[in-house]
């Protein structure tokens, strides 16, 4: 094993020439791929406050406010494939800075809804101008990064920050703008959009597709990022999808991130609602207690990344390394939503829930090492496959999650005035059924089952 294969974040060593230091223009753009990604779920995330607001004040049904909810992962799911495709075919600067100026001018467009049809159409327009970004950071770490390394870094990327984001987005709206300032929801979305109209700015100005258009990155660090990279520049610029339709686990792993990004429906559609009415916290104490979760996700996107790596240098198996940390993470989770809602004080419940998310989480840099192993110079097109799937089950969970509250939605009579009560147990155990199948999926799914090939499996 070479040097760089081991120590993915210091220069090869040749001790027959004085070693150029390479530069380090990757922490640059690992900077920028993680604030997209916080950016991304900060502003999404802000249906946890909405989703309440609109119930107060037009009396929405659990069916209709997670309607449109689900119209967001219509036009987002929608938009994977081709973003995917794009992304791979031109490289991910300019389509970022594009996706990021949509959505943040679209999100303020939820506060001139007046009905189900305006507010559905917001959500329409916010889900597509999303759509393609995540599959587009996983170029930036194939492009930026070394393969040995890889999986940590998109632990900070897609969990640490991305988590992050959405958890500050409950604390940001519902405590700070809502709770403190006493802002209306309407105008807490235009104030966040604003920061990522500034955001965006920043990106076009300092991102590169690759390290090779970097005039500011040396040889050196070209090298490091490229050690151990196969040459696949004689494949197509768009990958072939007969090769995806007969990888058997590439359609293993499609339905374990339908099960997977499905169940992670309820951390953006209905926790805060969970808190609120069904626990009777505060607005201000629930903005911490949504974000408990997505703080908890985090850091176990970061922890899994940072366990993966390291097994893999130990074990020399990428493939059952995969499997073990997919598995373990989607199983723990499932347990604590059990402890989870067996709870009784809000705030214990919101801590077990920061358990059930790190250990689901954990499996995030394997979903985004995957694509990559198995993706290669197609991986924005990959993770595009594999996204599209969580969106398909974004789209049906919190409908079957609708049907299930409003079932166990009953009136009941307190202190002489009829309350609406919502039992959510139900609706955990879904969840909790949802994470098992995925846990036993990456028993069937072989990372190194390469698609960058016409001869792969």
């Amino acid at each position: 094993m070479s040097h760089t294969d081991e120590d993915p974040f210091s220069a090869p060593v040749d001790k027959g020439l004085p070693a150029e230091t390479p530069t380090n223009r990757r922490w640059v753009m690992f900077g920028l791929a993680a604030g997209t990604s916080f950016m991304l779920y900060l502003h999404r995330y802000t249906w946890n406050f909405i989703r309440p607001q609109l119930e107060k004040e037009y009396g929405f049904s659990n069916l209709e406010l997670d309607s449109m909810y689900t119209l967001f992962n219509m036009t987002y799911t929608i938009g994977q494939i081709p973003g995917g495709v794009i992304c791979d075919m031109f490289g991910p600067h300019l389509f970022l800075v594009a996706m990021m100026v949509l959505w943040s001018l679209s999100m303020p467009l939820l506060g001139l809804g007046k009905g189900v049809g305006s507010f559905g159409a917001a959500r329409l327009a916010f889900g597509a101008a999303q759509a393609g970004c995540y599959p587009s950071l996983a170029k930036v770490s194939r492009e930026w990064f070394p393969r040995s390394g890889r999986t940590t870094v998109q632990g900070w990327i897609a969990s640490f920050f991305g988590r992050g984001g959405g958890a500050m987005s409950s604390i940001i709206l519902g405590t700070v703008l809502i709770g403190w300032f006493e802002l209306t929801w309407r105008q807490g979305l235009v104030a966040m959009s604003l920061v990522g109209l500034v955001f965006a700015a920043l990106f076009y100005l300092f991102y590169r597709n690759k390290p090779e258009d970097d005039p500011n990155a040396n040889q050196a660090e070209i090298d490091l990022i490229r050690a151990g990279e196969v040459d696949s520049s004689d494949e197509p610029p768009v990958l072939p999808f007969r090769r995806v339709a007969r990888s058997r686990s590439m359609l293993v792993f499609i339905l374990q991130q339908f099960m997977n990004a499905g169940a992670d429906y309820i951390y953006v559609a209905v926790m805060g609602s969970y808190f609120l009415t069904a626990r009777g916290v505060d607005i201000g104490a629930a903005g911490i207690m949504v974000s408990l979760p997505l703080f908890g996700g985090a850091c176990g996107g970061v922890f899994g990344g940072l366990i993966s790596d390291c097994l893999i240098r130990v074990t020399g198996s990428r493939r059952w390394v995969r499997t073990f940390v997919g598995f373990t993470g989607k199983t723990l989770a499932t347990v604590f939503v059990f402890v989870a809602i067996s709870q009784t004080e809000p705030i214990a419940t919101a801590w077990m829930l920061f358990l059930v998310k790190f250990f689901s989480d954990w499996t995030q840099p394997t979903v985004w090492g995957t694509c990559t192993d198995m993706g290669g110079r197609y991986s924005a097109t990959v993770f595009s496959v594999i996204n599209t799937a969580g969106g398909v089950g974004g789209l049906v969970t919190p409908i079957v999650g609708a049907v299930v509250l409003d079932y166990y939605r009953t009136i009941e009579v307190v202190d002489g005035a009829e309350v609406t009560v919502t039992n959510f147990g139900p609706l955990f155990t879904l969840v909790a059924a949802m994470y098992m199948i995925s846990a036993i999926s990456w028993f069937f799914i072989n990372c190194e089952d390469s698609l960058e090939r016409d001869d792969a499996p």
